[in-house]
């Protein structure tokens, strides 16, 4: 594998018009683009990035359309991520809006989920939390995640940290665009430093929910 040298701005284009038409015969016909422009890139980037934060998963390109109304085969954006507890990591995406990159607790078991809350709710680790995401925010991130719209069962409405306690999962995330360095190997670095502000949040999720059961 080549080293990184950036992101083509072929494979934000190729979104672009995957989106117009998501279908088979396009695919076959530009698959050389994806995999020039999109995944030999995303490929060289997470291995670029192994010794800091560990090996990546780059996902599959194509939908699980099993379950869903949509039928479209293909998805648009290559996405990878590098775990650092089941369902905990660190996040980069690139697509037709260009980079994405983030980090959080993106979804968990019922024993992750009750392990979060019970933490939240502890007076000094909480505020811990709340002291982190701050700082991520700061930084430039935006905070997210799915929320239950009411309090979770055991938990008065009025606690202290009732909107973290709603949390079903805690994200971090920035969009980047299509700056003029994403076709430079100046975006390993930008990734890199995107990622070390974000490890505050996830080296403390990992330590949270990485040893919960079902």
């Amino acid at each position: 594998m080549s080293g990184f040298s950036g992101f083509p701005l072929a494979g934000l284009d190729f979104y672009e018009d995957l989106e117009a038409d998501n279908s088979k015969s396009f695919w076959t016909a530009h698959r050389d683009v994806y995999e020039s422009a999109v995944r030999e890139p995303m490929a060289a980037l997470t291995a670029l990035l192994e010794p800091d934060f560990g090996p990546a998963k780059l996902f599959r390109p194509y939908r699980d359309v099993r379950f869903s109304k949509d039928k479209t085969p293909y998805k648009t954006a290559q996405g990878a991520v590098v775990h650092t507890a089941p369902g905990v990591g660190w996040y980069v995406q690139i697509g037709a809006p260009g980079l994405f990159v983030g980090g959080g607790f993106y979804h968990g078991s019922p024993g992750q989920l009750a392990q979060l809350r019970s933490t939240v709710d502890d007076e000094v680790r909480g505020t811990e939390l709340r002291t982190i995401l701050a700082a991520t925010a700061a930084a430039g991130f935006t905070i997210g995640g799915e929320k239950l719209k009411t309090k979770p069962k055991g938990f008065a409405a009025d606690h202290p940290r009732i909107d973290l306690l709603r949390h079903k999962s805690i994200t971090a995330g920035r969009q980047f665009g299509a700056p003029d360095w994403l076709e430079t190997p100046r975006t390993a670095d930008e990734i890199r430093t995107a990622w070390e502000d974000v490890r505050p949040l996830v080296e403390w999720l990992s330590a949270v929910v990485g040893g919960a059961g079902d």
